[in-house]
């Protein structure tokens, strides 16, 4: 196995431990003891968590390393760009998509699926897509760095079955706009639609905070840089 791939397949094992919760936020680690997570040396491991912590899953904590703590700061901020990066991809996916690949985006919109993480994967997928009809990597890119931070979140504050099919809606009301050409309708539902997942993650974690501390999932609101 050539060290690409070794490289590739810690930080691939260690980000599905930090997002299913196998390693809780705000958990210490450390590069000798995360060997036995990611199937390698050190050397993998070490590769592994700079990769993460660029995703914003772990930080640096004195000498060694921490999972990322859920933060109610974070949350809100992370949000606010996401609308900024949404509302300008949407703009330009109604210039540049074709008629094929919106109707790629609705059947992806209107996905059906039970199952707590292909649900959540399927709305990252939608949002990924969206971005992508802009064709402006930079904003597929950021789109997708976005939904990673707030992966943890969503999986943690996945709901009701109404909840479920209120999405799928919007994601569909989404794609008939873009689908009319109608810019301001699109933007009007991407921004209302982001601040309806904004409100409920912030709610669910401060609802929540008490119960998950107990559970040892760390949240906190830090102070952002400004």
């Amino acid at each position: 196995m050539d060290e690409q791939t070794r490289d590739r397949g810690a930080y691939a094992a260690l980000r599905a431990a930090i997002l299913s919760f196998e390693l809780a936020p705000g958990e210490r680690l450390s590069e000798r003891g995360l060997e036995s997570v990611a199937g390698g040396s050190r050397t993998p491991v070490r590769a592994a968590l700079m990769r993460l912590a660029a995703d914003g899953l772990v930080q640096r904590s004195g000498r060694g390393w921490q999972v990322a703590p859920l933060d109610l700061a974070e949350v809100r901020a992370v949000m606010e760009y996401r609308e900024v990066l949404e509302t300008a991809a949407v703009r330009l996916a109604i210039e540049r998509a074709s008629d094929d690949e919106v109707a790629a985006l609705r059947l992806l919109a209107d996905a059906r699926d039970d199952d707590e993480e292909r649900r959540v994967q399927d709305g990252t997928d939608f949002h990924v897509a969206l971005a992508g009809l802009s064709r402006n990597p930079f904003l597929t890119e950021g789109m997708t760095q976005v939904l990673t931070r707030l992966l943890r979140v969503r999986w943690l504050s996945v709901r009701t079955p109404e909840s479920r099919a209120a999405a799928r809606e919007q994601h569909l009301e989404i794609v008939a706009a873009v689908a009319a050409r109608d810019a301001e309708r699109a933007v009007a539902l991407v921004t209302a639609h982001s601040h309806g997942t904004r409100d409920r993650l912030l709610g669910f974690l401060a609802d929540e905070r008490r119960r998950l501390r107990g559970n040892g999932i760390a949240v906190v609101e830090s102070a952002l840089p400004r």
